[in-house]
């Protein structure tokens, strides 16, 4: 989409990416689509949209972007709806389970920093008591009593 101009763009701005405030007749609008092509996606669960109280669909920038992506994937590369919606699911996936990536990293990161602490304070406490080993040797040693002449 190069040099167009992002119609929902000033409302991403000014409203969060998964907050549904578009009616089916914008987002069809926003994403160049017929409403009754929104419908079916929705049945076909490409696309779920917030719903109202009422039932009424409400879509999100993100949905209206993942919308443009479902018409580019069908119209530029070929993909028919099922694989589309696999792609969708397969992408889903992949952004949960980096999210849990970085989830274990962060844990990871504050364990160590918890065990370098509790070593060195178990260091520094003991510090006078410890001695100090050298490798152990594998040389036999035989003891012998010495004789009292």
């Amino acid at each position: 989409m190069t040099g167009a101009v992002d119609p929902t763009q000033g409302a991403a701005r000014s409203v969060a990416e998964d907050a549904p405030v578009f009616v089916i007749s914008v987002a069809a609008e926003l994403a160049g689509m017929h409403a009754q092509t929104l419908r079916q996606y929705d049945r076909l669960g490409l696309v779920s949209p917030g719903r109202t109280a009422g039932g009424g669909r409400r879509y999100s920038p993100r949905d209206v972007a993942l919308l443009r992506e479902v018409q580019r994937l069908s119209q530029e590369d070929g993909v028919n709806l099922a694989g589309i919606k696999r792609i969708i699911e397969l992408e889903s996936q992949v952004e949960a389970l980096q999210a849990r990536v970085h989830e274990l990293l962060d844990e990871l990161e504050h364990s160590e920093r918890g065990r370098i602490a509790a070593e060195a304070a178990i260091s520094a406490a003991y510090r006078a008591d410890l001695v100090p080993q050298r490798r152990p040797s594998s040389a036999l040693v035989v003891w012998r009593p010495r004789s009292s002449r």
